[in-house]
């Protein structure tokens, strides 16, 4: 893991003038701060709903962390907004992300091809495509999956597959995401009726309501009784096999990114409901990084802190006697016991707004751990029974191959992602690490690998990490800067950021395994 090249700059991205133009009708119009809006010419487009858009000098905008809105269609007016005295929206959010600092994001002059290409294919660059930019290897991979899943030729229409990534985020309560594909919605021509909520939608997508919470909450409850009603002929909303396999990766798709949403604090975009105000936000010292103990952290403390992971990593590299099957079952059943202690330290119930609860039914239900105190648990998913690579990747490249294809590439992209680096050391071999996020993650989820030691996960993550780990992959909504913070406090952002696609990845192939075997179990 390291602090890779830093990722974008706005000024080399908007020099693609013939792609940016040629995407006109996909680009949003960017509002920007008053503070950043200080002494720029502004231009003045005021709308027939009275809102009024800005475009200022590039440099304004490299500084602030967001692009600039291509020009519109429209009576433009040259303006000094100071002059007129017109009120000017306040950007909520400084650059993409809540948890990381913009200056952490920007740097001048620099620029990675797949950003640009994203620029110039999407007409913008979303806030989760800047933090993903950390890392552009998985970037690639992933803008490749995602095209290929919502614009691509498959089995489902264009609007439901907005729709179905709308009905996923708002389980999480996934603000973010739910406004980005309403509007990605209707731009595909999607009726809008629909956005009134799940119950105006058509029957056949009611019908995944079910599947949806499931997947999202405790996928070990499915069933081939589950798939059976879905695909049974004749009933009302019937689907078909290559439609639902369709809908369960897009299901587990967005769960899983609602989760790197929360993981990272990404940003709302400005053009989002949140993104801008009049007035800014009455101080509160849960929402800022400042109250909720995010200060720094004593330098010989935190570095000590990663001395004793490099020296407990080379300890177990160096570990020669191995423990048997039977000692190895029993240090998984351990890690999972403990995982009940592991707990968020937010436990407020949030009310999620109108906009996305209408797309929700049954909100109370939610995550519970796989093993509870004083009740019969399923049994264990073994690994070795039932694997991604072995079973599952074989069943998806049967009934939607590019995507089977294109989701292995990018498992094995963030699993196999280092730069061998760790804080400010480098030459290490990160892989024991990164092998223990991945298990301890699936392990939360009731998955197992017989050949892996569940002790290593007590001896490399310490139990902020967990608390991380287990929050943002089972309750992503109540994922704070706390928490955040408190885990790996020497380390980079682009390390934290590396752990959430590790934890993205991780969770999205979890869900996918208990539905791919219960499709697996329908077959036969």
């Amino acid at each position: 893991m390291r602090e890779p090249a830093r990722s974008y700059s706005p000024r080399i991205l908007i020099s693609k003038r013939d792609g940016h133009r040629g995407r006109a009708r996909r680009t949003r119009h960017f509002k920007i701060s008053e503070r950043n809006m200080k002494d720029a010419n502004a231009e003045c487009n005021l709308t027939s709903n009275n809102s009024v858009h800005y475009a200022a000098d590039i440099n304004v905008l490299i500084t602030s962390g967001y692009l600039p809105r291509e020009r519109c269609e429209g009576t433009r007016t040259r303006v000094h907004v100071r002059d007129r005295g017109v009120q000017i929206p306040q950007a909520l959010g400084q650059g993409p992300s809540f948890f990381i600092p913009v200056e952490e994001m920007v740097e001048e002059g620099v620029v990675q091809p797949i950003l640009r290409e994203a620029f110039v294919s999407l007409g913008r660059l979303d806030h989760v495509t800047m933090v993903m930019g950390l890392h552009t290897e998985y970037l690639a991979c992933f803008l490749r999956t995602q095209h290929s899943l919502l614009q691509l030729d498959g089995p489902l229409p264009y609007p439901w597959r907005h729709f179905i990534a709308i009905m996923a985020s708002a389980r999480h309560q996934c603000s973010y995401l739910v406004q980005l594909h309403t509007a990605e919605f209707l731009q595909v021509g999607g009726d809008p009726q629909w956005l009134g909520g799940l119950s105006c939608a058509p029957q056949k997508l009611r019908n995944l309501n079910e599947l949806n919470k499931l997947l999202a909450h405790r996928p070990w409850l499915i069933t081939k009784e589950h798939i059976e009603v879905l695909l049974k002929p004749g009933g009302e909303g019937c689907w078909s096999l290559a439609e639902l396999i369709h809908a369960v990766v897009l299901l587990t798709h967005y769960h899983s990114l609602s989760s790197f949403v929360f993981g990272c604090g990404v940003n709302p975009e400005p053009d989002h409901e949140e993104g801008h105000a009049f007035r800014p936000p009455s101080p509160c010292p849960t929402d800022s990084p400042r109250g909720e103990g995010g200060g720094s952290v004593p330098r010989a403390e935190a570095l000590c802190e990663v001395e004793a992971l490099m020296r407990k990593m080379k300890l177990l590299q160096e570990q020669e006697e191995e423990a048997s099957q039977e000692e190895m079952a029993v240090r998984f059943e351990r890690e999972k016991r403990e995982s009940l202690l592991v707990t968020p330290t937010d436990d407020s119930k949030r009310l999620p707004p109108a906009s996305v609860s209408r797309f929700v039914e049954d909100p109370d239900f939610g995550y519970e751990d796989f093993t509870r105190r004083g009740e019969q648990t399923p049994p264990t998913f073994r690994a070795q029974d039932y694997s991604w690579e072995d079973h599952g990747y074989s069943l998806m490249n049967r009934l939607y191959p590019d995507v089977g294809q294109l989701l292995d590439e990018k498992f094995q992209t963030v699993y196999n992602l280092t730069y061998n680096t760790m804080a400010m050391h480098s030459g290490v071999d990160t892989k024991m690490l990164r092998k223990a996020v991945w298990n301890y993650i699936h392990c939360v989820f009731g998955i197992r690998f017989d050949d892996y030691d569940y002790g290593d996960v007590n001896h490399l993550l310490e139990r902020s990490l967990k608390v991380y780990i287990k929050t943002v992959a089972c309750y992503p909504e109540k994922t704070s800067y706390r928490m955040y913070n408190a885990f790996w406090r020497h380390f980079r952002h682009s390390e934290k950021v590396h752990v959430n696609l590790l934890l993205l990845e991780a969770r999205m192939q979890a869900a996918l395994l208990y539905a791919l075997r219960a499709i697996t179990r329908y077959m036969t």
